[in-house]
């Protein structure tokens, strides 16, 4: 299936918006500058930046973890705490897979749904066909320790779709992974995105990940954290590897590349002042 990111994404309704949202710790430190950023449904939206530019900070706050000292975010034009009102759901994963050592593969996907009062025989089926969408089937009674790290992020993944989001939060899940391993779980993300028509929004610092799954990248600068350029990837889906080693790969890349540059330069003038 082919699937036009900008075609597809212009007739959409937002899932995410920030209003003017902004971060300030109570130390003083300010996180975040105010925010306005738009979320298309069924878009995949890829944050990039310096370490410190507030990208885990802006997606903990959509997510509903953080509150922002000001401004507001909506999913589905309601407030993050009235979601199930919209009657959609959202799922977070973090860098590390945060696995239960103790439980089975399939006890730790099932986790989100017991703790929903989902009745077993229902959850047993959703956690199945989870892990079939993420390859790990025949792995359902093994300990997290029996997995590679590819596998244990695998299991992370099916655990956050078991609950069926409508948005799905990354915040650089395969960072830690090899090369290899991380290419392979790209286009297996991909993959799961067009399955599920899923709006994501991703965390990484790797410029050829995010050229690679994105509609769009949104560059992000530090000191304050703050929203500096955005690049719209318009290339057809479904990509392979091969679209790495064409020139428009290589200008969409290197155009971020000249972005990041720009905001890292930003983050050391701002040090220095």
């Amino acid at each position: 299936m082919i699937r036009e990111p900008l075609a597809a994404v212009a007739q959409a309704h937002p899932a995410v918006e920030i209003l003017s949202a902004h971060k300030t710790y109570p130390n003083g430190t300010v996180a975040l500058q105010p925010v306005d950023l738009a979320v298309q449904e069924g878009e995949f939206v890829t944050l990039l930046g310096p370490s410190g530019c507030g990208k885990s900070t802006l997606l903990k706050m959509v997510a509903g973890l953080l509150e922002p000292t000001d401004g507001k975010i909506l999913l589905w034009r309601k407030p993050v705490a009235a979601l199930e009102e919209s009657q959609r759901k959202l799922a977070f994963v973090f860098q590390s897979p945060t696995l239960m050592p103790w439980a089975s593969v399939a006890g730790n996907v099932r986790l989100p749904l017991e703790l929903a009062g989902v009745p077993r025989a229902q959850a047993d089926a959703r956690v199945a066909e989870a892990l079939a969408l993420v390859g790990l089937a025949r792995f359902a009674d093994a300990l997290p320790r029996a997995l590679s790290g590819g596998m244990q992020m695998r299991a992370s993944i099916a655990r956050s779709l078991v609950v069926q989001p409508n948005l799905l939060l990354m915040d650089e899940p395969f960072g830690a992974l090899d090369e290899i391993t991380r290419h392979k779980l790209d286009a297996e993300l991909l993959a799961l995105w067009q399955a599920k028509k899923l709006t994501v929004v991703f965390v990484t610092h790797s410029i050829h990940e995010a050229v690679f799954l994105s509609n769009r990248v949104v560059m992000m600068a530090a000191r304050p954290g703050r929203i500096v350029d955005q690049v719209v990837i318009d290339e057809p889906y479904p990509r392979t590897p091969d679209f790495m080693v064409t020139p428009r790969f290589a200008e969409y890349a290197k155009r971020l590349q000249d972005s990041l540059l720009r905001a890292s330069r930003e983050n050391d003038e701002e040090a220095l002042r």
